[in-house]
């Protein structure tokens, strides 16, 4: 099923009926859904933050895991995103981040990551990665946990004008696989992550293991739960395509209740 095309945005398959068709594809947050470096990331932020004097705590540097680097910074510096000081330290978290978080190779997968990826291939399903990184980060990041090959396009935070959670990055994800929105999944850990996934028109699959919490997540209309990357397998597997008349924009949908996977869910 994959498309051997590389450069730009493959045509997009002609619509048909949802009726008996499983979803063509899947686009993947990063940190905190395929990759474990939160813990790593948190402390950088920690250090980098001091080095620009000021003081910030695990838990203020957590918040700011997965907003786009002049956010994160702007929040934890408590200045505006083109100040100075926000830039030199995006400058030089991106300096540090081989040493303090890279150098951990496969051991930042989480449990199953590679086999669940794996079998989605087999299952025919196209596979993607969008993260608010850049993308030569992301890319290093999925060539030391070995994973690259795995996946397809990667659409990083330098190529969209707008980042999460505008669906211009998943969006394009799913035209780079040539797969229409309403027939995709996003799987991510954020509640930004999943009101992207619900303005674009796809299916909304969150990981409860990454940086939210279960009740965030589930308050978003529609969500799927999964406490493992087992679970995200399952659902993605068994999924249905949104109706053809879905892919007309990006507009919310109406509100229906999380739909929870696997007999228990961790709450945090």
């Amino acid at each position: 099923m994959r498309v051997s095309m590389e450069v730009g945005e493959r045509p997009v398959r002609g619509a048909r009926s949802a009726g008996g068709e499983t979803l063509k594809a899947a686009v993947f947050d990063l940190d905190g859904t395929l990759a474990n470096t939160l813990p790593a990331i948190s402390k950088l932020l920690v250090k980098v933050a001091a080095e620009q004097g000021c003081s910030v705590t695990a838990r203020q540097a957590a918040t700011a895991i997965g907003k786009p680097p002049a956010a994160a910074f702007g929040r934890l510096l408590g200045r505006p995103e083109d100040d100075g000081r926000v830039q030199a330290a995006i400058s030089r978290y991106r300096e540090l981040f081989a040493y303090e978080v890279l150098c951990q190779g496969p051991q930042l997968l989480y449990p199953g990551v590679t086999a669940g990826l794996s079998a989605l291939r087999a299952h025919g399903v196209e596979l993607a990665v969008a993260t608010s990184k850049t993308t030569r980060s992301a890319e290093a990041l999925l060539d030391v946990m070995g994973i690259r090959d795995l996946v397809g396009p990667v659409v990083g935070q330098d190529m969209v004008r707008r980042g999460k959670p505008h669906p211009e990055m998943v969006l394009r994800a799913a035209g780079r696989l040539g797969v229409p929105a309403w027939q995709s999944a996003y799987v991510g850990d954020t509640v930004g992550d999943m009101r992207m996934a619900v303005t674009a028109r796809m299916e909304p699959v969150a990981v409860t293991y990454g940086s939210g919490t279960f009740g965030e997540l589930a308050a978003v209309a529609g969500t799927r739960m999964c406490s493992s990357f087992k679970d995200v397998v399952s659902v993605i597997a068994a999924a249905r395509p949104r109706p053809a008349t879905a892919a007309a924009g990006p507009v919310v949908r109406p509100r229906r209740a999380a739909v929870p996977v696997g007999a228990q869910q961790r709450r945090r």
